[in-house]
């Protein structure tokens, strides 16, 4: 029965397929005919065969193609549109600059406050040419509490020579600073042990002025096509108004050598002070102190890139010699840094250990703390290791960031520590407990370092830093006046194309110092120095290419905060004037 049914179907389908062959011509009369069925249909199944690879095709039943023809009813459309011609779009264009060769700075301020600065430059030929810098900063004092005259003044003058060819070039240069300072930083309870009058002829009997002259005479040589890539030599003599003297020759040649297609950079290092003070800080020991000090070193390293890694593989050898003291030593040192781009420049992965032997010198130790007393022992301090690790990239186009994790040991770390004093008249004029003395010792130091800058815009820049310390030191000796922490931040905002601003501050952390009043027969008291936080700002106006005025403001929150022990700054400070950029 259901074999029956799909017979039917299938001859349904057939004359259905035949009936629509037959349709396509609709003119033409197919007539009727009627179908007897004289017995049920009785299927049965053929042999198999093999359908061909290539089947033929018998063509003789097939219908001529019909002859079809087309045509197209054109129509005309009235159209008044008139295409414009293109014109080539603008571009807002800034205003360039003018560059010019000189300028003028003068601003004063309260304190009696007076900032000058004129630099000078002119082209003597096509490749050469000469410069000059003069500079002043002074200020007639009037911190409060302070009971010795806080005045300071600094003057500067560099004149310098240069040329600039294709295969070399050089400039040297000549200076000139005298800096004036008073050490008025006495104790808070000085001369309390004394009755009043005496203690008013102690402190008037102190004239706690001093000076310091510098000369200096150095050169910068850069060779495009010699073994010697470059050449740095400086000469300084530096004195003080306590017949102090002291004299300086560096000198560093740096030069290349390739070895098995291998570039060999290499540094030697000539680093020689020696000087004189003329006596000690001890009470009864008025012999003069001299030192002479001599560091030869050769540092070479070689630099290999690949793909994404760079790895810079050298060492440091030293040699110090001591004249005065036949103390000779020989050092090594490690010089490798290596970094990995993990992720392109969003996220580079740094590290490295590196040493080295720093020379000390009394005209360093003056820029860093002016209050020294003119008795200090000299000698080199060692960075054995420095062992390093961090993060840097960019967080987006115009935020980059820079994450650091050091330690470092070094041997006979140079430290400012607070002199002992006496309150006797018979004193020189910075034993009083208002000067500073240099100590050395043996710290390792755990550092951890962050930094976050950002462009917001063309106008607007911002930067966030801090710095993060752990001191171990041998023994009870403490990491005099170094702080555990620093924290810095600022912001530049240019308003409008004339008005410009800014804002820094930062952030200290406590300090420790140790100072004994020898009078009063007491032990060495250990001083914590509190952290400060100080707010600067400024605002620019600028009148033309020329013309700029400026106003600065300086601890804005009046703090009379004690940057070394015994010295308090100056409070809120005004600075207000104007630069002038010229050419001749």
């Amino acid at each position: 029965m259901k074999l029956n049914c799909r017979n039917k179907i299938i001859i349904l389908l057939v004359l259905f397929v035949v009936q629509l062959s037959f349709a396509q011509k609709k003119n033409e009369n197919i007539g009727t005919e009627t179908v007897n069925v004289v017995k049920p249909y009785s299927p049965t199944i053929s042999d198999a065969f093999k359908v061909k690879e290539i089947p033929s095709l018998d063509d003789s039943g097939n219908q001529p193609k019909e002859t079809i023809k087309y045509s197209i009813l054109s129509v005309p459309v009235a159209s008044t549109f008139t295409p414009s011609k293109g014109n080539a779009q603008a571009v807002d264009k800034s205003k360039k600059e003018r560059l010019f060769n000189n300028y003028a700075t003068l601003g004063v301020g309260n304190y009696g406050t007076l900032n000058g600065e004129l630099f000078v430059t002119q082209d003597l030929g096509n490749n050469d040419y000469l410069a000059g810098m003069f500079r002043h900063h002074s200020s007639q004092g009037g911190i409060k509490d302070a009971k010795l005259n806080d005045e300071f003044y600094d003057t500067a003058l560099n004149v310098g020579y240069g040329v600039n060819n294709r295969d070399v070039s050089w400039g040297i240069d000549l200076g000139y600073q005298n800096q004036v300072y008073n050490w008025y930083g006495l104790p808070a309870d000085f001369g309390a042990t004394l009755p009043p009058a005496d203690q008013v002829a102690l402190v008037t009997g102190i004239n706690p002025n001093h000076s310091y002259n510098t000369i200096s005479l150095g050169g910068n040589f850069e060779f495009n096509e010699s073994i010697f890539s470059k050449v740095s030599t400086r000469f300084t003599h530096f004195s003080d108004s306590f017949s102090s003297s002291e004299n300086r020759f560096y000198l560093k040649p740096t030069f290349k050598v390739d070895v098995m297609d291998q570039a060999i950079n290499t540094n030697v290092i000539i680093d020689h002070v020696s000087g004189s003070f003329e006596n000690n800080y001890a009470r009864d020991n008025v012999e003069p102190l001299k030192y002479s000090l001599t560091n030869f070193g050769i540092e070479p390293s070689f630099v290999v890139t690949e793909n994404d890694w760079t790895l810079e593989l050298g060492a440091g050898l030293f040699y110090a010699l001591d004249s005065e003291n036949s103390g000779n030593k020989f050092y090594i040192y490690p010089k490798v840094n290596a970094s990995y781009k993990l992720v392109g420049d969003l996220m580079i992965f740094y590290t490295g250990v590196n040493g080295s032997l720093n020379q000390n010198s009394y005209a360093d130790f003056v820029t860093e703390n002016p209050f020294l007393s003119p008795t200090l022992n000299m000698r080199p301090s060692s960075t054995q290791y420095n062992v390093f690790a961090g993060l840097k990239g960019k967080l987006a186009n115009n935020v980059s960031y820079n994450l650091t994790g050091s330690y470092l040991n070094e041997k006979d770390k140079a430290l400012f520590k607070s002199n002992d004093y006496t309150e006797d008249l018979s004193n020189q004029n910075y034993a009083f407990g208002n000067s500073f003395g240099v100590v050395y010792e043996d710290i390792r130091t755990l550092r951890f370092y962050a930094e976050l800058k950002a462009d917001f815009s063309e106008n607007v820049s911002f930067g966030i830093n801090g710095t993060f310390n752990s001191y171990n030191t041998d023994g009870a000796v403490e990491a005099w006046n170094l702080p555990s922490m620093r924290l810095g931040s600022s912001l530049d905002v240019n308003i409008t194309k004339q008005w410009y601003a800014g804002l820094k501050v930062f952030y200290v952390g406590e300090r420790k110092d140790m100072q004994s009043n020898l009078n009063a027969g007491v032990d060495p008291v250990l001083v914590t120095l509190k952290s400060y936080f100080d707010a600067n700002a400024h605002l620019g106006y600028k009148f033309n290419d020329r013309l700029t005025f400026f106003l600065k403001l300086n601890n804005i929150g009046n703090q009379a905060y004690e940057r070394w022990l015994n010295y308090p700054v100056q409070g809120f400070q005004v600075l207000v004037g104007g630069n002038y950029k010229f050419d001749f």
